[in-house]
């Protein structure tokens, strides 16, 4: 594969085709070349760059594998406007757009905008990737971006994205040490949460928890990635990348989808487990009524009529199981993704409810939230159709170290034990990920 794209790129047509395309659009405005790559089955994470960013995402279920490498154009936002700004943006792009086929641009977010930037995550980025490696049914394509400033280096930056594939080391998990104090402080703020819900205050708190893992050498990406694909198909796994931390995860739920004037999200919430309790329970039933209640309300403004809400189905996640009704409905004329974007995010889901009394409870007690975990991550198309997901059971690799994220909605009636066995149980969706058995990935060793 890496070969035949090569080849492509080195060929005199393509440099035809990108001074054709440029013509005499302004330097700033981007372009995109397309290569149809034929039938194969390929997952792309052979792929993935040692030391430049990249974009990954995937239902394996529904056989889409999508991998962004490099930058073309980017923007990054923070704020209460940053929504606003990311979307003024891609407007901005795709007025001078010049394309061959359909491009897309990814986007991820944390769940706080005003939070500082963790680490080399900003608070809100968009992107258009150099390279768009798509697998979608079998069908393989490329489609190759650069600004129209660019478009005489754009074969070498192209050739350079594609140069240093990630090596793949055999890390080795080292022995952790017991987390009881962290654990009994969770419970405690898991009280003082239950406190507030019992005096009117809050209807719902969802408090996170973090585990630190390391390994006897730098975690693989594409390994961690290729397990998640065997282990978690009917979710969506995604993976950012900015050279030298990745945050990756699989992700149960959608934040929001819009094709044309039809939108959809959904309201997921309530956990169940081996040696839980059952899924069906009253806890988890109002848990669920929350969420739903908060994504009709929020997005009802949006829409020429009422929304339309699906019964609650048990919506299988690896060995979780959560309650899961969509919500859908026409949205109004000139609404916007990210319009949808900003009325629904945070759901009760990922901070609670009321959301704003969530929010500031959440901030008055230090609760802290990594890189983009419970944020979103998202593709757009320059028409304006995309889909956003929730950022949940989530790590952040730095090295030979690993960060994992996962949370429970706390609401009256919740047992602080059984809530803390819950997040474990989360937690264990990318502890099992970073174990040392993987399968070999699609066309090939992931090496």
């Amino acid at each position: 594969m890496i070969d035949q794209l090569r080849r492509q790129l080195a060929s005199p047509e393509l440099t035809r085709r990108l001074e054709k395309l440029a013509g005499s659009t302004p330097s700033a405005a981007p372009l995109s070349l397309y290569l149809d790559l034929g039938p194969l089955d390929n997952d792309w994470l052979a792929l993935l760059p040692a030391n430049g960013p990249f974009w990954y995402r995937a239902r394996p279920a529904h056989q889409e594998f999508r991998l962004g490498i490099g930058h073309a154009l980017h923007v990054t936002s923070a704020g209460r406007n940053r929504f606003a700004a990311l979307d003024n943006t891609l407007s901005g792009f795709c007025q001078q757009w010049r394309s061959e086929a359909q491009p897309l641009v990814f986007a991820g977010f944390a769940f706080d905008g005003t939070a500082p930037n963790h680490a080399q995550f900003p608070n809100a980025l968009l992107a258009i990737p150099a390279i768009l490696l798509e697998n979608i049914n079998g069908r393989c394509s490329a489609t190759l971006s650069t600004s129209v400033g660019r478009h005489r280096q754009a074969i070498q930056d192209w050739l350079h994205c594609l140069s240093k594939p990630a090596r793949i080391e055999n890390e080795k998990l080292l022995a952790s040490h017991p987390e009881t104090l962290a654990e009994r402080a969770w419970v405690a703020r898991t009280n003082a949460a239950l406190r507030d819900i019992e005096a009117g205050r809050l209807d719902k708190i969802v408090l996170s928890r973090q585990r630190k893992l390391i390994a006897s050498q730098p975690f693989s990406a594409a390994q961690i990635l290729a397990r998640l694909l065997d282990q978690q198909a009917a979710c969506l796994i995604y993976a950012h990348g900015n050279g030298t931390q990745t945050f990756l995860g699989a992700k149960p739920e959608r934040l929001v989808r819009l094709q044309g004037k039809q939108v959809s999200a959904d309201a997921l919430a309530g956990t169940a487990w081996p040696d839980s309790a059952e899924l069906v329970s009253e806890k988890n039933q109002h848990e669920q009524s929350l969420v739903i209640r908060a994504v009709y309300e929020a997005l009802r403004p949006l829409c020429t009529q009422l929304p339309q809400i699906s019964p609650p189905m048990a919506h299988p996640a690896g060995h979780l199981m959560h309650l899961r009704s969509e919500i859908t409905a026409t949205v109004k004329t000139g609404t916007r993704l990210f319009d949808l974007v900003r009325a629904l995010h945070p759901t009760p889901a990922v901070g609670g409810f009321p959301v704003a009394a969530a929010q500031a409870w959440l901030t008055a007690h230090g609760e802290q939230r990594p890189a983009w975990y419970s944020g979103g991550f998202g593709i757009l198309t320059p028409d304006g159709d995309g889909e956003f997901s929730v950022a949940l059971r989530s790590a952040l690799l730095d090295g030979n170290s690993a960060e994992l994220h996962a949370g429970a909605g706390i609401v009256a009636g919740s047992d602080p034990q059984q809530e803390l066995a819950e997040t474990e149980a989360k937690l264990g969706t990318l502890f099992a990920a970073l174990s040392p058995t993987t399968p070999a990935a699609k066309n090939g060793t992931i090496g």
